[in-house]
C-alpha cells in the first residue's frame, strides 16, 4: 500500500519559516521524482518545487530563493524548507511522487498539510 504523509504545516507569521516533511512508504523511493504542490482557496493547484531522482531541483518563480526542496532516500522522505514566508504562501501543500519511468501508472499524492501565513 502506497502512502505519502505530509506534516509540518502550521500557522506562522510573515517572515517566518516552516519545514514540511513527506514520508513515503510502499514505494521504491529512490526511483521517484518528488514534488511539492500547493492550492489556495479559489485557485488552481500549482507546482512549487521538484526534485529528481538525481537530486536536480526546480522551483516556481514565486518561491525561488525562499524555498528549498530536498530528499533523504534512506529515510524515504522529501522536505520543503520554507523561509521568508509571505501571506501569499498560504495554501494546502501536497506531496507528489511520480515514478521516473512509469509515470503514467505510478503517480501518488499525499493528503495535504495546511500552511497559514498571517499576523
Amino acid at each position: 500500500q502506497v502512502r505519502l504523509v505530509e506534516s509540518g504545516g502550521a500557522l506562522v507569521q510573515p517572515g517566518g519559516s516552516l519545514r514540511l516533511s513527506c514520508a513515503a512508504s510502499g514505494v521504491t523511493f529512490g526511483l521517484y521524482v518528488m514534488s511539492w504542490y500547493r492550492q489556495a482557496p479559489g485557485k488552481e493547484r500549482e507546482l512549487v518545487a521538484v526534485i529528481t531522482v538525481a537530486g536536480s531541483t526546480n522551483y516556481a518563480d514565486s518561491v525561488k530563493g525562499r524555498f528549498t526542496i530536498s530528499r533523504d532516500n534512506v529515510k524515504n522522505t522529501v522536505y520543503l524548507q520554507m523561509n521568508s514566508l509571505k501571506p501569499e504562501d498560504t495554501a494546502v501543500y501536497y506531496c507528489n511522487a511520480v515514478h521516473q519511468i512509469m509515470a503514467r501508472n505510478l503517480n501518488y499524492w499525499g493528503q495535504g498539510t495546511q500552511v497559514t501565513v498571517s499576523s
